[in-house]
Order: structure tokens, then C-alpha cells, then sequence
């Protein structure tokens, strides 16, 4: 269900593009790419009965690589992109293992155009992580689920130094979430739910 909604998401923006880019300027090319760094701040609240376990995932820096399509000057679509990432996992303060992480995004935004090269945005979207190498932990004895469908929100700014070059900032709240199992048995839910405040170069084309 989680990967149907998620589809139906994807389709509902896609079925925007004919009719919005009709206002899109034909002397406008639609397309922006992103390189970012991204700082991952783990909330690992811990529900469930999680916490007599103290299970939390490590904070720190991931690369990032984000696609937007303009279908108006104002209305855009993002895709939040990256490879696989390595995720630190502790055990009552101390690392236990590492698993692996690919959270891809998709947005759909609202920019501000009318404060010259200072381009404000906000956005809200859907993600679905998928997690791998998810018996890693304490030598295969815990195990995390194999996926986390969630909402998305975003705020974030371009400032555009011509009409291809600018730096941006960015932060997104992701809802992510996962059951973790201790020999074969469920001990509770790790509410991962990230901030992720990022800096990077915009390249609009």
C-alpha cells in the first residue's frame, strides 16, 4: 500500500505538467539541478518500548542531488536524490552496526519570483526510504524493516548570482520511522523523522 500510494502521488504531480507548462515562457528553459550537502539530524524518538533498548541512529553529512522541473515561473516539482548511504547505528550509546539508507523525495513547490536574485521557496511532498544491509546490527541479531513511506516538508532559498549560477539553502522535515526486531521478535519503533538542513550550488538551465 505504502508503494501505491506513493506511485499515485507521483502520477497526481505528473498529471499538472501538460496543463502548467502551457504558461511556462517558451524562452524559459523549465529545468534546475541542485548539488548539496546535507547535514542528517536524526529525532530517534523512540516509541514502543524502544527506549529500554536506547537504539538511535548517528547524525552526520550526506551528499545530495536534486532535480526540479518549472511548470510555471512560481510552481515546480523537485526530486531529492541520492545513492545509498551509510547509517551508524548505536546501542545504548555505543555503534553497533551500519546500515544502509536511499530515501529519494519528491516535492512539489511554491517560488517566489518577485525579490530579484533572492528566490524563496516552500514545498511539501512524499519520501519512501528503503532500507538495506538491515541485519547488521549487533552482529545480525536486530534487524530494521525493509522500507518507511512519509510526508515531507521544505523551506529554502536560491540566491542566483546570472540567470544559470546560485547557491541555495535548504531544510526539509521528513516523517521516517522503523520497527526493530531483537532475534526475530519486535522491540519497538525508531522514529527517525530527520531535519535536514543542506548548502549547495543551483544550476538553472
Amino acid at each position: 500500500m505504502r508503494i501505491k500510494s506513493l506511485v499515485a502521488a507521483i502520477a497526481a504531480v505528473a498529471s499538472l505538467a501538460p496543463v502548467a507548462a502551457q504558461a511556462q515562457s517558451s524562452s524559459d528553459n523549465p529545468w534546475m539541478v541542485r548539488a548539496r550537502a546535507v547535514y542528517t539530524d536524526w529525532q530517534n524518538g523512540q516509541a514502543n518500548g524502544l527506549d529500554a533498548y536506547n537504539i538511535t541512529a548517528q547524525k552526520g553529512w550526506i551528499p545530495e542531488l536534486d532535480i526540479s522541473y518549472f511548470f510555471t515561473k512560481n510552481i515546480a516539482t523537485e526530486l531529492v536524490l541520492t545513492y545509498p548511504q551509510n547509517v551508524n547505528i548505536n546501542v545504548g550509546g555505543n555503534k553497533q552496526g551500519t546500515i544502509k539508507a536511499l530515501p529519494p523525495s519528491l516535492v512539489l513547490q511554491y517560488h517566489f519570483t518577485d525579490l530579484g536574485a533572492f528566490k524563496p521557496y516552500v514545498g511539501a511532498g512524499v519520501n519512501y526510504t528503503i532500507f538495506s544491509d538491515r541485519n547488521n546490527i549487533l552482529n545480525g541479531a536486530a534487524s530494521v524493516s525493509q522500507s518507511s513511506f512519509g510526508v515531507v516538508g521544505q523551506i529554502g532559498a536560491d540566491y542566483m548570482f546570472d540567470k544559470n549560477w546560485g547557491v541555495n539553502v535548504d531544510v526539509k522535515y521528513i516523517t521516517m520511522s522503523t520497527d526493530v526486531t531483537l532475534n526475530g521478535a519486535n522491540i519497538g519503533k525508531l522514529n527517525l523523522n530527520p531535519w535536514t538542513p543542506g548548502v549547495g550550488v543551483t544550476y538553472k538551465f
